[in-house]
């Protein structure tokens, strides 16, 4: 009999409900908290980051058909290395129509790097790639399409670069598209489309 006593009482302590004003319970972000620093009085508020009105849960709804790519410098570089056709290598990885765009940026990297890379020049100012006009300093062609991709979701970035990549998976809803056994590959694409990764 003692032993269902104590049980009892243990239960009846574990039963008790946390109060919503609990120091161990910790606020969301965007809400109102208290800060345990120099003044416990002062409060400070925390700004969420505000997210893109594309996308839905975990996927972008700005992404279908026709697919926008952002192409970078050292994609085109790549892709003549590995003797693949820019455009059918689209249609091959995307099974659907593609509208390649390139940036004053990446245009500017490739003049810069000299008569060494006229034929991806060449590529690039193919009448079926758009060209995006770019308003900021410089031309430096990773910020630029860092910038682009962060303020329109509706873009695939193709690169091959590892610090541009990294830099582009902290953005949610956005596909990175690169090469691998000499054709292209995409990560982080909806299986909604279909698209292999």
């Amino acid at each position: 009999m003692g032993n269902l006593k104590a049980a009892r009482k243990f239960a009846n302590k574990r039963r008790q409900v946390i109060k919503s004003t609990d120091q161990r319970i910790k606020e969301e972000k965007g809400r109102v908290i208290r800060e345990k620093k120099e003044d416990e009085q002062s409060i400070k508020k925390i700004e969420a980051p505000k997210t893109s009105s594309a996308m839905f849960l975990k996927f972008n709804t700005q992404l279908g058909p026709p697919f926008h790519v952002l192409v970078d410098t050292n994609f085109i570089n790549f892709a003549i290395k590995n003797k693949i056709d820019v455009m059918t290598g689209f249609m091959d990885c995307l099974y659907a129509k593609t509208i390649p765009y390139v940036t004053d940026c990446v245009i500017g990297e490739l003049e810069k790097m000299g008569s060494k890379f006229k034929i991806a020049l060449k590529i690039l100012r193919d009448p079926r790639f758009k060209r995006l006009q770019c308003s900021h300093k410089g031309i430096y062609a990773d910020d630029c399409l860092v910038q682009r991709v962060t303020q329109h979701k509706c873009y695939i970035v193709a690169t091959c670069d590892k610090d541009l990549k990294r830099r582009i998976r902290k953005i949610p809803g956005v596909p990175i598209m690169y090469i691998a056994a000499h054709k292209f590959s995409i990560e982080r694409m909806p299986d909604a489309f279909g698209a292999s990764t």
